[in-house]
């Protein structure tokens, strides 16, 4: 099916509220355990998460290395918020407001990058977040991005979400469904990822539902 893009921004609070309470702990805690076992020898921080939304995985990436920094990113303040009063006890993470690409982040600042769940909500992915990490982190960082992957189907899409989401609220079901079909394909980021000059990174499907793009910058 074709691409329907959705708002950039999921600034409202009532969308933060669904998604601090959604249980995506399962899938939240096996990205980190991926992202760490690729990468975890030698990582070096900050590590950045661009897109956190409530912090769910920076803030797992700060309990499980304490000895790094991170720093979530995100658009939404009403996200923000919520990331930021669960990470009152933590010393390791931050959490900063920028809209993609954005010059308020710092030049080869960052010794990792991770993202989930951004790339979708993207209108031009090649500028809001590849180039922006080839910008923000260090020569030869680590890159991990997690995100949906567009069904072949209208019928698909609706099936997923009665797989993976039948007893959410019906606000979080809509989100998922337009979110699946705002996904992209992986030969649609591997064209994105050529664009920004960072051909050759895997590009992964993962599940029924899911791609994995990893990669280090040039050294």
């Amino acid at each position: 099916m074709d691409r329907t893009p959705e708002p950039e921004l999921m600034d409202a609070a009532a969308q933060a509220d669904a998604y601090a309470a959604a249980d995506f702990a399962t899938s939240d805690a096996e990205l980190v355990a991926a992202f760490l076992a690729r990468f975890g020898e030698g990582l070096a921080g900050p590590v950045v998460d661009l897109g956190c939304g409530p912090g769910n995985i920076a803030l797992r990436v700060a309990r499980a290395r304490p000895d790094l920094a991170v720093v979530g990113v995100d658009g939404a303040e009403a996200m923000l918020a919520v990331a930021r009063s669960r990470a009152a006890a933590l010393r390791n993470a931050t959490f900063v407001r920028a809209t993609l690409p954005s010059a308020a982040l710092p030049a080869a600042a960052f010794g990792a990058v991770v993202s989930n769940s951004l790339l979708h909500h993207l209108h031009d992915p090649v500028a809001s977040l590849w180039r922006t990490v080839l910008r923000v982190a260090r020569p030869g960082a680590p890159v991990y991005v997690a995100d949906l992957r567009r069904p072949p189907t209208p019928a698909a899409a609706r099936a997923i979400v009665e797989r993976y989401a039948a007893a959410e609220p019906e606000a979080l079901r809509a989100d998922f469904l337009a979110s699946l079909h705002a996904a992209f394909e992986p030969d649609e980021i591997r064209a994105q990822l050529a664009a920004a000059g960072l051909a050759g990174w895997e590009v992964a499907a993962v599940g029924d539902r899911h791609v994995q793009v990893t990669g280090r910058l040039p050294a």
